[in-house]
């Protein structure tokens, strides 16, 4: 079997009668672990307005989790690109690397992470960015980042940091969960990461890493393309106390689908949830393609997954209502697939 690179993409869940300062400290204690169990690295989300969600901030988050471990790679899953400037981006992980060299990762995302009023007052009070200038964006953050904005342009002039050099560039990855990103990141000869973790975007996403493989473009930044595939995965020391802990996903799922946003409930107040007939068919289709279950079971289905995307590159994403079930999660994954070896 090849041997997996595997990573986690941490949404920093808040549970129900629990906090945001909860949510993050926990963030920083799961990266430490992980980094013990041999994973990668470890990617940190941004929401905003979420009620679920307590990473808004990832650069700081990033920073925080740098500053308290040794060696596993740090970075974004994704900063939001839409909702700031390239020059401000490309500051603050030019700033990251500089304190953490050869370990900071800038994932950058064309989704708001957020509803379109936040969206609106996080840009306020100027107008909401027009998605149309996410490309500009993107070139315009590895310029500043690199210190190869082209002549020409009206900001050529600055550099993000004044030893900006292509060497200084952090890991950029585009990420994104339909082709749109995958397109752009195979113009710009960039790494891609897919979402699947999403739930609902596994049956087109094997198609989107071909799209990406044949139409990528070598860059100065990369000369083959470089897939990593982000998959969600609790797995527990038996199957069915991996249902149990699924179960408060699962109320989560169907609480999105009546746009509420809240904390995960506990597995207990999950269990005693009654669905409708209409909540539970959205259930059986966001969720067939979990990977849920003992180590074995997990194990087949990740291995299942990577070879549908043609990729030894993982990220997995867990999110449970009690902090232990996570880390046992983690944990177990880890020891399944060799990862301290």
């Amino acid at each position: 079997m090849d041997q997996f690179t595997f990573g986690v993409v941490d949404q920093s869940p808040i549970r129900k009668g629990g906090s945001a300062q909860q949510a993050l400290q926990e963030t920083v204690q799961l990266a430490q672990l992980a980094e013990g169990y041999g994973y990668h690295r470890y990617w940190v989300a941004e929401h905003h307005n979420s009620g679920n969600f307590a990473g808004t901030s990832p650069e700081i988050l990033i920073g925080q989790i740098a500053s308290q471990t040794q060696s596993i790679v740090v970075g974004s899953g994704g900063v939001m690109l839409s909702h700031y400037s390239a020059l401000k981006v490309a500051e603050n992980f030019s700033v990251l690397k500089a304190l953490y060299p050869d370990r900071i990762e800038l994932g950058i995302g064309r989704a708001p992470g957020s509803d379109q009023v936040t969206a609106q007052a996080l840009a306020y009070p100027r107008p909401v960015a027009n998605i149309q200038e996410f490309p500009q964006q993107v070139v315009d953050v590895i310029g500043f980042l690199a210190g190869t904005i082209p002549e020409g342009h009206p900001f050529s002039s600055i550099k993000a940091q004044s030893e900006s050099s292509p060497e200084s560039l952090p890991g950029v990855w585009l990420l994104g969960s339909s082709d749109y990103s995958a397109r752009l990141a195979a113009a710009l000869g960039l790494p891609f990461s897919f979402a699947d973790f999403f739930g609902t975007t596994a049956e087109h996403g094997p198609m989107i890493a071909d799209l990406y493989r044949q139409q990528f473009r070598p860059s100065e930044y990369l000369e083959e393309p470089r897939f990593n595939v982000a998959l969600q995965v609790i797995c527990a020391d038996t199957e069915e106390k991996a249902e149990l802990v699924l179960s408060s996903n699962n109320v989560s799922r169907v609480n999105r689908l009546k746009g509420i946003r809240e904390p995960l409930v506990s597995p207990e107040e999950a269990i005693a949830t009654q669905f409708t007939p209409v909540e539970l068919q959205h259930l059986e289709q966001s969720t067939k393609h979990l990977i849920v279950g003992t180590p074995e079971m997990v194990k087949e289905g990740v291995t299942k997954a990577a070879q549908a995307y043609s990729t030894t590159d993982v990220s997995i994403a867990t999110n449970c209502y009690y902090f232990a079930d996570r880390i046992r999660s983690f944990e177990l994954v880890a020891e399944a697939f060799d990862l301290s070896e």
